[in-house]
Parts: C-alpha cells; sequence; structure tokens
C-alpha cells in the first residue's frame, strides 16, 4: 500500500499545484470556514446532536456516531503506518490553514465531514440532503484548496467514511 500512496504522490502534486495556483481571496475565505466543518469537535457535536436532540434523527445520528469512530480509527491507524508528509507547497504559496499534525494521508476532515454529512443527508432527502452532502464534499476539497492535503488523501478518507457507514449499516444502525 505504501508503494502504491509513493506512486501517486507525483500526479497527487501536480492535481494539488493546479488547484493552489487557481486560488481566488473570495474563495480562501470561504474554505477557511468550511473546512472548520470537518473538526472533530464540529463533527461530534453534530452527531451528538442527532443522537439525543432530535428524535427524528436518531438513526441518522447513531449512523453518524458509529460511522465516525469507526473511520476515526482507521485515520488514525493509516496515518501513522504510513506518514506521508503533508503537501510541499511551490514556491510563492503557503497552506491557509494550520495543519494539525504531520501526517497527510488519509484526511481526517474529509472522513468525518463524510461519516456525518452522508447519514444526514440520507435522513433528510430531497433537496437538504444534497446540500448536507455537498457541504460534506466541500469539507474534504477545502482540505486540498488549502494546502494541507493531497486529493488523493482526500479520497481515502471519503473512502473511509463509506467504511464507517457501511459497518455501522452491519452493526444494525
Amino acid at each position: 500500500m505504501i508503494e502504491l500512496i509513493l506512486r501517486l504522490t507525483d500526479h497527487d502534486e501536480r492535481a494539488l499545484h493546479a488547484l493552489l495556483l487557481r486560488r481566488r481571496p473570495w474563495a480562501d475565505h470561504l474554505m477557511r470556514a468550511i473546512t472548520h466543518l470537518g473538526g472533530a469537535t464540529v463533527a461530534i457535536g453534530i452527531a451528538l446532536a442527532l443522537l439525543l436532540a432530535v428524535p427524528s434523527m436518531v438513526r441518522a445520528g447513531a449512523l453518524a456516531a458509529a460511522a465516525l469512530a469507526i473511520s476515526h480509527g482507521l485515520v488514525q491507524l493509516i496515518k501513522r503506518s504510513v506518514s506521508r508528509p503533508r503537501p510541499r507547497m511551490p514556491v510563492g504559496l503557503e497552506s491557509l490553514v494550520r495543519a494539525p499534525d504531520r501526517f497527510s494521508f488519509p484526511s481526517g476532515h474529509s472522513a468525518a465531514a463524510l461519516s456525518v454529512g452522508l447519514p444526514l443527508a440520507l435522513a433528510l432527502g430531497g433537496l437538504w440532503g444534497w446540500a448536507v452532502l455537498g457541504l460534506a464534499l466541500l469539507v474534504g476539497f477545502s482540505r486540498a484548496y488549502l494546502g494541507v492535503h493531497y486529493p488523493g488523501d482526500v479520497l481515502a478518507g471519503w473512502l473511509l467514511a463509506v467504511v464507517g457507514i457501511w459497518a455501522g449499516l452491519l452493526l444494525g444502525l
């Protein structure tokens, strides 16, 4: 797995640099705000609020909490096993936020946002469901835009969220 990640690094760096060169000031501010939705405090808070405070969303909250716990455990295990460094910035550019730790793969913010966002989106359905799903995916995009993750890190985070949700469903949530 580590060899595959190293081979993908070149593609990841090119894709990331292409994105970073297209930054815009208005988007810089938006992405800085959106990225916090994937932080542990917000993700746990939303999952617990759904579970404890919104009777019609108890199942979605339970699934989100389980998926969040499972995906977080997997993210931490893989981060420490792979130890992929954070992206190197092109000359003249810098990360727009401070990375929470040294390692990049996979993106914990991306995993957390989708672990909570997808169960909520499915429970809401309709236009609100699509909006929540879009926002959860935008958190992942923000991590690359801000320069703290490669695009592949984000994709891996989303995959781990799906694994966490699937495991939660297997547990009967």
